[in-house]
């Protein structure tokens, strides 16, 4: 099943069911309150149905626009520790960003005039569906609702300013989350996707997701070792080598730049680049 969170004209939003070259409008204003509605979402997501919308040209909005946590992973594959020169860590990376900072997967990335070195990170990213605390690997697998994409744009300049990330992660308006949520069963090989980020159609990040350090499920297990992980938070695995900041020079977006991130199975990001 593909999941989708649609804009509408009045200004509202509506979860969908992708089917073929269409959106068929669940009675949830989101992808994320409809997981967080009961342990039968599922159900009512296979089952239910309203209008009718071509996909193509359909206004996608952040796939979870407001979930209760979004929490991200760094420094998760060899190539990027590499490029970035850093010791492979004995413990999972984590930070965090908000709601703000989260935007759709066609939407414009706003960069503000405060920084000068916009790079990009496309990443793996996932949806939690239950809650789950102190969890096993199998309750960890069970608890993943399904796959996305995020494009985890990031203020190097900010970023470097001390040894937490934070500041160069959180910018509002920056980080593209979609297209859709993709459940486990749609998916050949979830431990095992390919993902390519592009830049104005120019190859810069090519990998597989097995190459990750912590894969999703040891994510899960380790977080709710300390966190209550609950329906519709957000969770990302970290970037492949490739990005901007570690290349010889150094390469960061320009205004009006083309990022785009797929990755296999599960769609695709594409996001114009705008200074303010």
């Amino acid at each position: 099943m593909r999941l989708s969170t649609v804009r509408r004209p009045d200004g509202t939003t509506a979860a969908g069911r992708i089917e073929g070259d269409t959106i068929v409008l669940l009675d949830h204003p989101c992808v994320g309150t409809l997981i967080a509605s009961g342990l039968d979402w599922r159900t009512a997501a296979a089952g239910g149905g309203g209008e009718v919308l071509p996909l193509d040209g359909a206004d996608l909005a952040p796939l979870v626009p407001a979930p209760p946590k979004i929490i991200c992973m760094g420094l998760n594959y060899a190539t990027h520790l590499k490029e970035m020169g850093r010791t492979p860590p004995t413990h999972p990376t984590l930070f965090a960003k908000y709601t703000r900072a989260l935007i759709g997967p066609t939407d414009d990335i706003l960069v503000p005039p405060v920084t000068e070195a916009v790079d990009w990170e496309g990443e793996l990213a996932f949806v939690i569906g239950t809650t789950v605390r102190f969890a096993d690997e199998a309750a960890a697998r069970e608890a993943i609702a399904g796959y996305t994409i995020m494009n985890d744009v990031t203020m190097r300049d900010w970023q470097f300013r001390t040894l937490q990330f934070l500041q160069g992660k959180s910018f509002e308006g920056s980080t593209p989350l979609g297209p859709a949520l993709v459940t486990p069963d749609e998916l050949d090989n979830p431990a095992d996707l390919a993902l390519r980020t592009l830049v104005n159609g120019e190859v810069m990040q090519k990998s597989r997701t097995s190459d990750l350090l912590f894969p999703p499920v040891e994510i899960v297990r380790y977080v709710s070792q300390f966190i209550t992980l609950e329906p519709g938070d957000v969770l990302t695995t970290g970037t492949p080598g490739g990005v901007g900041h570690g290349r010889n020079p150094k390469v960061y977006l320009a205004d009006g730049d083309v990022v785009t991130v797929d990755v296999e199975g599960l769609g695709v990001v594409r996001n114009t680049v705008r200074f303010a």
